[in-house]
């Protein structure tokens, strides 16, 4: 047993290293600065090895350097499929499947990838030189540490119906450009403009206004076609960037923070869900951190949401100089968020919290696809508001009575 506790410990420190980082272990931040750096180390090689000289002079040192990173590469991935067991939406199930329902995340099938060609080449005896080129998957291993790319696969994810109704307003476009193009253009360049399909390079080209000359009109009403084409080019490519730069404005002022799959699956709230409940109630999350002493609620507040540290430590402010503890996995502001009402307690952050809210729209988005959490928040909400009452209620028996005036009779003489 004790062997067990110690492997279960030093599995949950694994875990918060690699899955979680930062605040939740001192050296979450030191490890994850070391990958970023070999990370992009590897994509200035990979770059610098096609360089025939540089080959040739410092080829045994690429080599070297690549050994190295495969290595740290490898045990990175082993160590979390090993500790993947630990997050409590994975713990139910046994270890083996457990792992591998882990490892077929698509970040960790990145991670696989990223090392899997240089273990091929030797595993399969023919030339695969040209799965060289999976190595640039070790570039997108950068999306695990970057907040920002995070939040771009977001605005993607939440605006794709917009995009994908300004790509289609686009391939309209292209496909009436390219029908006109050819009526136009036929006669006097077959070779260019002999085909609808063929006149499509045109306008791509011109639509997207890159405009390389190889192909152009030179009958006059193909001209004046032309410049239509390439006015609604500008106005037409830039509603996708428009969506997309609107969201990750709105993303950004809204979280602090990316919450990530491996976040949310190890709160205690969530923990009975699948991977892909757990991966949709991520997107409903803001996030924020606090520092020590700093008040994530104040009495008095507008209950609007409730708070999950993820975390860190805070307290609850109950009033005459008592609190009580909210660590790692306990949430608060449930009960304003369901009554509709002000929060009656301070809540301070006594470490650095890191906190995960969720407010009324997206509660309630939640709670009709699992009317079990609202179950559960609302019978928590009423043992915490019994438990509330009967400390009330003791504190109230426990109050010392005023003293009496002098000369007024106590109960014994008037009785």
């Amino acid at each position: 047993m004790a062997a067990e506790s110690v492997w279960s410990r030093w599995r949950r420190e694994v875990h918060d290293v690699l899955e979680v980082g930062g605040d939740a272990h001192p050296a979450g931040r030191l490890i994850e600065g070391f990958i970023i750096v070999l990370i992009i180390l590897n994509a200035i090689a990979f770059a610098a090895e096609t360089v025939d000289h540089l080959a040739e002079r410092y080829g045994v040192y690429f080599y070297a350097f690549n050994l190295f990173s495969v290595a740290v590469f490898s045990i990175e991935y082993a160590l979390r499929i090993w500790s993947a067991i630990d997050i409590p939406m994975l713990s139910r199930m046994p270890p083996w499947k457990a792992r591998l329902r882990f490892a077929l995340r698509p970040i960790m099938l990145i991670d696989l990838f990223a090392v899997l060609p240089f273990y091929l080449q030797w595993l399969i005896p023919i030339d695969l030189r040209a799965l060289r080129v999976l190595r640039l998957f070790r570039l997108l291993k950068l999306v695990r540490y970057s907040p920002a790319l995070q939040t771009l696969g977001r605005v993607i994810a939440q605006e794709y119906r917009a995009l994908l109704g300004a790509l289609l307003v686009m391939l309209v476009l292209m496909l009436f450009a390219s029908t006109l193009i050819y009526f136009l253009e036929r006669d006097a360049q077959p070779e260019q403009f002999g085909s609808i399909p063929a006149a499509a390079w045109w306008a791509i080209a011109t639509l997207t206004t890159v405009g390389y000359g190889d192909v152009v009109p030179i009958t006059p009403w193909g001209q004046v076609l032309g410049g239509i084409v390439m006015l609604l080019g500008v106005g037409m490519f830039a509603l996708p960037i428009a969506i997309v730069a609107t969201g990750f404005s709105l993303e950004s002022a809204r979280h602090q923070f990316v919450a990530t799959w491996s976040m949310v699956a190890r709160l205690p709230l969530f923990s009975s869900m699948s991977e892909s409940e757990i991966a949709e109630i991520t997107k409903l999350l803001y996030t924020r951190t606090y520092a020590p002493g700093i008040p994530i609620v104040r009495a008095g507040d507008t209950g609007g949401a409730m708070y999950l540290i993820e975390n860190g430590e805070a307290a609850v402010s109950l009033g005459g100089g008592n609190s009580a503890p909210l660590k790692e996995g306990d949430f608060f502001g449930e009960m304003a968020l369901l009554e509709r009402r002000r929060h009656q307690h301070d809540v301070i952050a006594k470490t650095r919290c890191r906190v995960l809210v969720l407010d009324a729209q997206a509660l309630s988005r939640l709670t009709r696809r699992h009317p079990e959490i609202l179950d559960y928040l609302r019978q928590v909400a009423r043992e915490r508001k019994q438990a509330a009452d009967a400390a009330r209620g003791e504190n109230r028996k426990r109050k010392p009575r005023a003293p009496a005036p002098a000369g007024t009779p106590d109960a014994s003489e008037s009785s």
